[in-house]
């Protein structure tokens, strides 16, 4: 077996706080075609009508769930500010996503790059198995003014969740390259062509 044949894709681990437009940014590498997984959206596959923990969810935290699946609102009362209920939740949900994560990776094997949309990276799951990390930034302005901008979101609630959330300015200083979205769009978007090509080279 050649070399070629045994190299495993670079994993990019993208992260950011809350209105940082890390979303924004994973669909720019999507659109590069870097294949992304979103931890997000396989919680809400895994909380879904019929998904895989609906049915454990319920007997941890009876009347969180119903036709629909987990009720996102009724979840989030049950376990917000309690930290061991909190606990129970992800001792149940990071290792479904995980085995996720691998199945994704086994199936995008063979490309050069593969992004992972790791919302709470340093804060839960840590870098291992991460090789590059991508960190998306924006003013804090800019960060305030989108959040606010949200249905159903106050200040206090933002407060809470930033709280939660490790200081962008510690995120940065981790990074190995920082998208910053304080920009007009097609300055970032140019940001995260410049990485795609620097990590593709990385790998001749």
């Amino acid at each position: 077996m050649t070399e070629e044949n045994n190299r495993r894709p670079l994993i990019i681990g993208l992260t950011g706080s809350i209105g940082m437009g890390k979303s924004t940014v994973a669909e720019m590498f999507a659109d590069e075609g870097v294949p992304v997984f979103d931890a997000d959206a396989a919680v809400h596959i895994l909380q879904g009508p019929g998904g895989a923990l609906v049915e454990e969810i319920e007997s941890l935290f009876p009347g969180t769930t119903g036709p629909e699946g987990v009720d996102r609102q009724k979840l989030g009362a049950a376990v917000l500010g309690n930290r061991e209920a909190l606990s129970r939740l992800e001792q149940i949900i990071h290792p479904a996503v995980g085995q996720m994560r691998l199945d994704f990776l086994s199936a995008n094997s063979d490309a050069p790059l593969i992004l992972f949309d790791i919302p709470l990276l340093f804060e839960k799951t840590g870098a291992d198995g991460v090789d590059h990390i991508v960190v998306v930034s924006a003013s804090e302005a800019d960060q305030e003014e989108r959040v606010l901008a949200r249905p159903n979101m106050t200040r206090e609630k933002f407060e809470k969740i930033k709280s939660l959330q490790m200081p962008d300015a510690e995120k940065r200083k981790r990074a190995d390259s920082v998208i910053d979205t304080s920009v007009p769009l097609a300055e970032t978007r140019q940001q995260v062509q410049n990485c795609v090509q620097k990590l593709k080279a990385s790998l001749a």
